[in-house]
């Protein structure tokens, strides 16, 4: 008579593996969570004065090609010299200076780029460019 028995449906939710699947991930996450890296981001203080860099060497082409620095009006090689003795003083073996070469829209490009040149050649790591509008 056992064998007559009709099989009831099962009105319950097996969550066996729903669990299993959940302790896998959290096993993975636990894992691999030691091996990110998270970035580190130094916020300034309060005020926390900013360390100011000697001003830049502002190098102003004109429109027939001469350079100028600081209102003396040189040649190629006078600029040439001029870079290299401002470069080689006392502090800008610990704080670099910069140099900034200014032009109007006037001035052909070549000319700013024989600036450039230049400067590569005096060794001058950093070079901006700076737009003077024409007068």
């Amino acid at each position: 008579m056992a064998r007559n028995r009709k099989r009831r449906m099962m009105n319950q939710i097996n969550v066996v593996p729903y669990i299993d699947v959940t302790l896998v991930l959290l096993v993975i996450f636990m894992v691999t969570a030691p091996m990110t890296n998270p970035g580190v981001v130094d916020l300034p203080k309060v005020g926390q004065a900013l360390k100011q860099s000697a001003a830049p060497i502002v190098v102003t082409v004109q429109k027939d090609g001469m350079a100028e620095i600081a209102g003396k009006n040189l040649q190629r090689d006078e600029l040439l010299f001029e870079i290299k003795k401002q470069l080689n003083t006392k502090d800008s073996s610990t704080n670099p200076r910069s140099v900034v070469v200014a032009a109007d829209e006037k001035t052909p490009y070549g000319k700013v780029i024989e600036v450039m040149d230049l400067l590569k050649q005096a060794k001058v790591d950093k070079i901006g460019l700076l737009f003077k509008p024409a007068p």
